[in-house]
């Protein structure tokens, strides 16, 4: 498996087992509590579910076709760089939170998603 591949597979099944067990650790950092159980629900859903559906995706397409295995790590390069840009335009609203925990994850994900695209 490429070692770029393998280290976005690892953070994606990190944050969705975290997610799924302990999901008000996911949330902790942004100084959210999610303290009903439909918003526990939630993060072990987004987070949790999503997050191990695309490491499993990942995984399992380093096996698969080329055609299937680039679709894929495009795909989900477009997702993190997404979630990248969406940080980056928050911050133009709201300058402040990219101090901190939203900025250490918007270099997170905008090198994760440049990590994908040169594994292709």
């Amino acid at each position: 498996m490429n070692v770029a591949v393998a280290v976005v597979a690892t953070f994606f099944a990190g944050m969705g087992g975290v997610a799924l067990v302990k999901p008000t650790l996911i949330w902790k950092p942004f100084g959210v509590a999610p303290t009903t159980p439909a918003a526990r629900n939630e993060v072990r859903a987004v987070y949790g579910g999503f997050g191990l559906a695309v490491a499993v995706l990942l995984f399992t397409a380093d096996s698969a076709s080329a055609g299937f295995r680039d679709g894929v790590l495009v795909a989900v390069a477009i997702a993190l760089g997404g979630m990248a840009a969406g940080r980056l335009l928050g911050a133009l609203v709201e300058p402040k939170p990219l101090l901190g925990w939203p900025g250490f994850f918007f270099l997170v994900e905008a090198a994760l998603a440049g990590l994908l695209l040169t594994a292709r």
